[in-house]
């Protein structure tokens, strides 16, 4: 085998605990969503398995990345970013950074109703920013209700039940930054994280 490919399928191990960790999946439960055995996915990360494509396509569907991203492969020339949305909840998220770790870009757009919807907060670790594209965004933060028209920005500590749609009924777009713990809350699935403190919300132009 020669270096480069030695050098790419051992960085395979590391890139795809760092994503898991990322996405803040246990083992067990990539286990059940992949069909491939705990134990064998523990070997993958930790390099005790050579990666196989039978093992990296299941993998690749349930992080709903291209199969290149897991085995880091060199781009071939093309600069373009590939998105691909991925819609929860009624709401579309296409995501704008492609490194595991870390913050997240989203842009998020939330499509017209026929009436406002009815807040349903949820709360989890971390913090999130989001800036107002297009349309009224409605923002619930603990006991502060606020409405951000387009170009309005908003921060805070999502320890505090916080919810976010449309003010009017009408579609929303916006830049939303996300931590580990908001992807898994907002983009993963609706399982509710552990809380912490007690922020208030903050909303550059007000």
């Amino acid at each position: 085998m020669d270096p480069v490919t030695e050098d790419v399928l051992g960085a395979v191990g590391p890139r795809l605990r760092a994503l898991r960790r990322q996405r803040a999946i246990t083992l067990a439960e990539l286990a059940a969503e992949t069909g491939v055995s705990e134990s064998t996915l523990s070997r993958l990360e930790s390099g005790q398995r050579r990666a196989t494509l039978e093992l990296l396509l299941p993998l690749a569907r349930t992080y709903d990345v291209p199969l290149d991203d897991l085995v880091g492969a060199p781009r071939t020339g093309d600069p373009r970013i590939h998105l691909k949305p991925i819609t929860r909840s009624g709401m579309v998220f296409v995501p704008l950074s492609r490194r595991p770790g870390g913050v997240q870009a989203f842009k998020m757009m939330i499509p017209a109703q026929p009436s406002p919807p009815v807040p349903a907060p949820k709360r989890h670790e971390g913090f999130e920013w989001l800036y107002v594209l297009d349309g009224r965004l409605r923002l619930v933060v603990g006991d502060r209700d606020v409405t951000l028209p387009a170009g309005e920005a908003a921060e805070f500590d999502t320890a505090l039940p916080h919810w976010l749609g449309s003010a009017d009924g009408g579609a929303v777009e916006l830049l939303i930054l996300f931590g580990m713990h908001g992807v898994r809350a907002h983009v993963r699935s609706d399982r509710r994280g552990p809380t912490r403190g007690a922020p208030t919300p903050r909303n550059p132009e007000g």
